[in-house]
């Protein structure tokens, strides 16, 4: 039986899906929590892997190679770089790409990518769930990277280098290393901020309930594993 890992960044992004798990049983690997069960009828691991690249890749190994992952799932949220959409919108990722790192050397071990693309069928699954639940969508460019984006200076020089439609921490990491283990994967973020100083103040400092761009993001998640 295929086995779809899920993954987010936050407890905040993985526990509408939790909610939604049956059978689930919990296993505990290099300090994450992974919860199998079963979703929409499909086998799933989930877990929250931690904020950052690393952590990401960390996450990202353990399904693969403990838990035998045959698709990845990325949910959660992302500060904006558009006018293409806007908060609470979602962005697919078409493209996956570092903001940070020296991609050129990255690629000189396998699989020799500066770049990386979420799965063809994953991406069409993850775009009719958003046309069915009404939900605006782009499929895009993600940018990731070890720093919350949190003023225009940094967004300003991030758009420079790479363009992206949104950008986030985890991202690249994930397709990296689902790349590395020949696993298809696909990206979906909802936008919470648009990546300038309003979005430090109103997600760090004033720590705003991100609930609700979660819950969307989970929810396209789910109905994606249900056409799947």
């Amino acid at each position: 039986m295929d086995i779809i890992g899920l993954m987010g960044a936050m407890e905040d992004e993985i526990a509408p899906l939790a909610d939604r798990m049956q059978q689930r049983q919990e296993t505990c690997l290099g300090g994450i929590r992974f919860i199998s069960g079963m979703l929409c009828n499909k086998r799933v691991v989930l877990c929250c892997a931690g904020m950052g690249k690393a952590q990401a890749a960390a996450a990202t190994q353990l399904l693969c190679t403990h838990f035998g992952a045959t698709s990845i799932v990325f949910s959660g949220i992302a500060g904006n770089m558009t006018s293409k959409i806007g908060i609470g919108d979602i962005c697919l990722g078409g493209t996956v790409v570092y903001h940070d790192g020296e991609p050129r050397m990255f690629a000189e071990t396998y699989p020799h990518l500066q770049e990386f693309h979420s799965d063809a069928h994953l991406l069409a699954a993850a775009s009719s769930a958003c046309e069915a639940a009404g939900v605006k969508y782009i499929i895009g460019k993600i940018a990731t990277g070890d720093q919350f984006v949190g003023d225009k200076a940094a967004k300003h020089s991030i758009a420079a280098k790479c363009a992206p439609d949104c950008v986030e921490m985890e991202g690249a990491a994930v397709a990296h290393i689902a790349a590395k283990n020949d696993v298809p994967f696909v990206i979906l973020r909802a936008m919470s901020d648009n990546a300038d100083e309003s979005a430090y103040e109103t997600l760090v400092v004033k720590q705003f309930d991100i609930g609700a761009y979660c819950r969307t993001a989970a929810a396209i998640s789910a109905a994606l594993i249900a056409a799947l």
